[in-house]
C-alpha cells in the first residue's frame, strides 16, 4: 500500500485487511480517495468565526452583570461622580476574576471589559478635574483619563486576555489624541475632525492587519483581537471619508456625489474582500442606500422599502458569492501579497 496523502489510519487499514473486514484492493481505493480529498482546495466554513456565547447562561450572567453595575454607578454617583467610575471598575475587574478567569465566559468577559474601562476612565476624568459629573469634565483632564484608561486597559488584558482589550485601549489612545489636540487647538480642531478620524481609523486598521498577518488561517487568538480592531477602525474610516464626499444627511446629496459615495463603497468593499474581513462593507452600506436611492430618484414613500430589498439582495448576494469573489481579487494580486493576506484561498 502507498503511502496516505491525508490523515487516514494506515495501520487501522491493515488490520481490517489482515481481519477480512476489508479487501487488499479496498484499502488501496480508500487510500487513493484520501489523497485525492487532500489536494482539494478547501473553504473555510466561517471566515469570521467568533465565540459569543457558550448558551443561555452567558446572556443571563451579562444581564446580571448589566444589572448590578448599572445600579451599582447610579448608587454610587449620588455621593461623587468619580465614585460611581472608580465603583464600576474595580466590580467589573473582580467579576472578571471569576467570569472570565475561571469560567471564561465570552460575552460577560466582552462586557466586563467595556465597563471596566469605561470605568476607569470616568473615575480618572472625574478625579484629575475635581467634578462631580462627567458633563463637567474638560478636555485636559479627559486627556488625563483617557491615558490612564489606556494603562489600565493593558492591565487588563495582561491578566485577562480577552481579545476586545486591545480594541478598547486603541480606542482610548485615539480618544486621548483627540482630547489633547482639543485642549491644545480648540478652534482648529472641529475643522479637523474628520481627517483625524480617518487617520485614526487607518492607524487601528494598520494594527488590525498585524494581527491578521500573524494568523493567516485564523486559527489563534490573534484573529479575535483582528476583528475587534477592524469593528474599532470601519466606522473611523468609513463616515468621516464619506461624509467628506457627500452632504448624506443633509437632503443635498448630488447625482455626482451619489456616483462618488458608489464608488468609494465599492473601493471599501474590495478591500473587505481582499483582507476577508465585512466591517468596512457593513459600514458603507447605509451610505451606499442612500445614494443609490438618490440616483434611482426614489420618492420619500417608496423609497427606504425599495432601498432596503436592494441593499438586502446585495448582501444575501455578496455572502454567497464571497469566496468566488475572493479567489479573483488574489488572482489579480501578486502573489507575495496575496499568500500572505489573511486565509488565503487556493483558487480552482
Amino acid at each position: 500500500m502507498t503511502k496516505p496523502a491525508s490523515p487516514i489510519d494506515e495501520i487501522l487499514l491493515r488490520q481490517a485487511v489482515s481481519s477480512g473486514v476489508i479487501t487488499h484492493d479496498q484499502a488501496n481505493r480508500l487510500l487513493a480517495l484520501a489523497a485525492e480529498t487532500a489536494e482539494r482546495p478547501k473553504e473555510p466554513q466561517d471566515d469570521e468565526k467568533l465565540r459569543f456565547i457558550t448558551g443561555f447562561n452567558d446572556i443571563f450572567v451579562t444581564l446580571g452583570c448589566g444589572l448590578f453595575l448599572g445600579a451599582l454607578g447610579y448608587l454610587a454617583s449620588q455621593f461623587h461622580g468619580a465614585l460611581a467610575g472608580g465603583a464600576v471598575a474595580a466590580t467589573s475587574w473582580l467579576l472578571a476574576e471569576y467570569f472570565t478567569r475561571r469560567r471564561r465566559m465570552a460575552l460577560p468577559s466582552i462586557v466586563l471589559v467595556g465597563t471596566f474601562v469605561a470605568g476607569v476612565f470616568i473615575a480618572a476624568s472625574g478625579a484629575f478635574h475635581g467634578a462631580v459629573s462627567i458633563d463637567d469634565v474638560g478636555p485636559v483632564s479627559a486627556a488625563m483619563g483617557a491615558v490612564v484608561a489606556l494603562g489600565a486597559a493593558a492591565l487588563h488584558y495582561w491578566r485577562f486576555r480577552v481579545p476586545i482589550t486591545i480594541a478598547a485601549g486603541a480606542a482610548a489612545a485615539g480618544g486621548a489624541l483627540l482630547a489633547i489636540l482639543s485642549a491644545a487647538a480648540p478652534e482648529l480642531t472641529p475643522a479637523l475632525l474628520q481627517p483625524i478620524l480617518i487617520v485614526l481609523g487607518l492607524a487601528a486598521f494598520t494594527l488590525a492587519m498585524r494581527f491578521d498577518l500573524k494568523d493567516p488561517e485564523r486559527l489563534t487568538l490573534n484573529t479575535d483581537i483582528a476583528f475587534w480592531l477592524h469593528l474599532l477602525a470601519a466606522p473611523l474610516i468609513v463616515h468621516p471619508l464619506i461624509s467628506g464626499i457627500a452632504d448624506v444627511g443633509g437632503g443635498t446629496m448630488t447625482t455626482g456625489s451619489a456616483l462618488a459615495v458608489l464608488a468609494t463603497f465599492l473601493a471599501l468593499g474590495l478591500v473587505a474582500l481582499a483582507v476577508d474581513r465585512r466591517a468596512m462593507l457593513v459600514s458603507g452600506l447605509v451610505y451606499a442606500g442612500v445614494a443609490f436611492s438618490r440616483l434611482v430618484g426614489l420618492s420619500e414613500d417608496t423609497g427606504w422599502p425599495l432601498t432596503m430589498l436592494v441593499l438586502g439582495i446585495f448582501v444575501l448576494t455578496l455572502s454567497a458569492g464571497w469566496h468566488p469573489l475572493r479567489r479573483t481579487i488574489l488572482a489579480c494580486l501578486p502573489s507575495g501579497v496575496s499568500a500572505r493576506l489573511p486565509h488565503p484561498l487556493t483558487s480552482g
